[in-house]
């Protein structure tokens, strides 16, 4: 059965690619780009469709959904694209192959010692990055509490309805990503692992967009592969290939969305409009952090689309376009969630309580928003500068203490108040973060301080010259605003800087093209030397970086065994390692095809119990905010947090029930586990 499914995923794949083929022009970056937004474009709505007819967890309905919504992509693109590109795919190959190695017989022996450990650098972390994928299961703190979570869920319950998770993510975040996980999870056999694959393939997807919208803006080779292998070396971005985080994905949506805006300014041709109508309702429908990049967004489709020689063209470009986001925000938005949670919570967001903790309501009146959002500004700017990765190591991290000290100086000069103010804040500002904070979220590295924020302010002021470089400058400025003021301070927020990291990656194209940049240039000596460090310890940082993270170790580090060699439970569990003892002893008395009544907290990880094969069944009975539920009648079993179940709530503690307990031994924790008791009720 299994082979089946396989076969049929492949069919699909062959079928995306055909169905690409006649969209997308005479062009291998192109087809691929084309290629994923028709993959999550027919899986989307399929999931929303089986989810209303209670099939979620039918892997023969989701075989025959998706190859329905490709043939209704097949017809539409059809009709809309009268002149069809006529091509092979064997052809483009074979062409770029030839041009990939004439472009390296002809660079220069500086530009080919750059690429060379660019290049080489991206095969180790490759390489490593897709082991740990295949071989490692899913440990983030999300994912163990809500994104998961909710998708074995679903599939128990065969329906993504509302169902009143323990976790608020569970019910309220977008359905979008959920749906590409649970087709993926069913269609290669239950393959945990699966999971992971939306996530791992938006790495390459939106190197591979980046690339195209180099070559758009540049025209360049050698420019276009450098701004692709630079952004492969951002930190977070490259952790998150690993990882089932959703910012990932939303990267890679807009890395698409881009591709087509500035496609469409270099070709002039409508269906470009469409597809990047597609992609933004795709991207809006992932996450609603996507409305603090439409701004940003905007700017982009101002300088390529809506600056027109007159009214009447920015008139026909401004409704094709509008249409096509109007009708792609009916298919790929509205359904995945967003009115549900109006209905539910009055919010298209969530409940009140998480509004609060995340939003602007934090932050109290308008002034105090100014001033502590302005804050906001200049402490993401100080986390910016960093050697993340390098700091992994302690000599590392003496080497950052000593490259910082001037900027920590100049704060308390200016008596910036970053650490003491802390009513906008969700973990208080410092100057030397948690070692698990920088570790997990790092920002851009080197890149990011050392070379594209000074060629991007350079540019905002007019030192440099080039008006598309102004543009993207002002929706980085636009974005990095709108995270600053629009919630409190995290230090994790690092990784929304990935998105961020889609305009300023670009600004790398003038090291090729400004005749004030230019590395291509003779002599320039120790110009080219500071790229060519910055390039160094880029790709150091990078490989640190994936080597050292403790969420996910490749090979032993720290005092932890490798990723590949640690016992499941405490892998899943590695940021709450008070609660692992009590998980082990769990998942050592509970078979694994039993039923568990769980009463449990918001920040509880409940992926664990799952088992290994995801085989048991959970219920929550502690709803978030809707008080505790009666223990259903079908659970063989009641786990529950001693916080939840004691002497004054509606379910009494026993005497008989099992103590699981939490390690009380550990400290600095993030978030202490509860104290744990397990019932046996059949």
């Amino acid at each position: 059965m299994v082979l089946l499914y396989w076969l049929t995923f492949l069919l699909f794949i062959y079928g995306i690619g055909f169905v690409a083929k006649r969209i997308a022009q005479q062009s291998l970056t192109e087809w691929i780009i084309v290629c994923f937004v028709l993959f999550v474009g027919s899986i989307i709505p399929t999931g929303f469709v089986l989810s209303a007819f209670n099939l979620t967890a039918n892997s023969y309905a989701w075989m025959a959904g998706t190859f329905l919504a490709l043939a209704l992509q097949y017809v539409i693109w059809n009709i809309l694209i009268l002149q069809k590109p006529d091509y092979k795919i064997r052809g483009v190959l074979s062409n770029r192959a030839v041009t990939f190695r004439l472009w390296i017989r002809e660079l220069s022996p500086y530009l080919k010692t750059i690429f060379l450990i660019l290049f080489g650098t991206m095969a180790i972390i490759a390489v490593t990055n897709l082991i740990l994928v295949l071989f490692t299961p899913p440990n983030e703190w999300d994912s163990m509490t809500g994104h998961l979570n909710r998708a074995i869920r679903y599939i128990q319950r065969g329906t993504m309805e509302h169902f009143g998770g323990t976790n608020w993510n569970m019910d309220t975040y977008p359905k979008s990503v959920t749906t590409i996980q649970i087709y993926t999870y069913l269609i290669s056999g239950k393959f945990e692992n699966a999971f992971k694959l939306i996530h791992h393939l938006s790495y390459y997807i939106t190197l591979i967009s980046v690339f195209g919208i180099a070559q758009r803006i540049g025209r360049n080779l050698s420019a276009s592969f450098f701004c692709a292998l630079a952004y492969a070396m951002f930190l977070d971005f490259l952790m998150q290939a690993v990882t089932t985080e959703t910012d990932i994905v939303l990267t890679a949506y807009l890395s698409c969305l881009l591709y087509f805006l500035f496609t469409y300014f270099t070709t002039r041709e409508n269906k470009y409009l469409y597809l990047a109508g597609m992609t933004f309702g795709i991207v809006f429908g992932h996450k609603i952090t996507f409305a603090l990049l439409l701004p940003s967004v905007f700017v982009i489709m101002l300088y390529t689309v809506f600056l027109a020689p007159n009214f009447n063209i920015f008139l026909n470009r401004f409704v094709k376009l509008a249409a096509a986001i109007f009708i792609a925000v009916l298919i790929y938005t509205l359904p995945t969630g967003y009115i549900k949670n109006v209905m539910v919570f009055g919010h298209p967001i969530g409940p009140p309580t998480a509004l609060r903790h995340q939003s602007i309501e934090r932050a109290g009146p308008l002034s105090n928003l100014f001033e502590q959002g302005s804050r906001n500004v200049v402490r993401y700017a100080y986390d910016f500068f960093n050697l993340d990765g390098i700091r992994n190591a302690q000599w590392g991290y003496n080497l950052n203490t000593v490259v910082r000290k001037p900027i920590v100086v100049l704060e308390d000069k200016l008596h910036m108040r970053l650490d003491e103010e802390t009513d906008f804040s969700i973990v208080p500002f410092s100057f030397q973060r948690r070692f698990d904070f920088y570790n997990a979220n790092p920002y851009w590295g080197i890149f990011g301080f050392a070379l594209i924020i000074p060629l991007l302010i350079l540019v905002l002021i007019r030192v440099f010259r080039s008006r598309v470089h102004w543009f993207l400058a002002l929706a980085f400025c636009l974005h990095f605003a709108a995270i600053s003021y629009s919630a409190p301070y995290d230090p994790f927020k690092g990784r929304y800087f990935i998105e961020t990291g889609l305009f300023g990656v670009l600004f790398l194209l003038l090291l090729f093209s400004h005749h004030r940049l230019s590395i291509t240039k003779p002599r320039r000596n120790v110009w080219k030397g500071y790229v060519l460090l910055i390039v160094f310890l880029a790709c150091v940082s990078a490989v640190m970086s994936v080597y050292l993270n403790i969420r996910c170790l490749p090979i032993g580090a720290y005092g932890y065994k490798s990723a590949l060699k640690t016992e499941r439970i405490a892998f899943q569990t590695f940021a709450r390692p008070d609660v692992t003892k009590a998980y082990q002893h769990f998942d050592s008395i509970v078979p694994q095809d039993a039923t568990v009544a769980l009463a449990t907290i918001n920040d509880d990880f409940e992926y664990p119990l799952y088992g290994a094969k995801l085989t048991r069944k959970l219920i929550s009975i502690n709803p978030f905010e809707q008080g505790l539920k009666p223990v259903p009648k079908e659970a063989d079993y009641l786990f529950y947090a001693k916080s939840v179940i004691n002497d004054t709530s509606r379910i009494k503690s026993l005497p008989e029930d099992i103590r699981l307990g939490s390690d009380t031994t550990f400290t600095n924790l993030i978030v202490k586990g509860e104290d744990y008791y397990l019932r046996k009720l059949k």
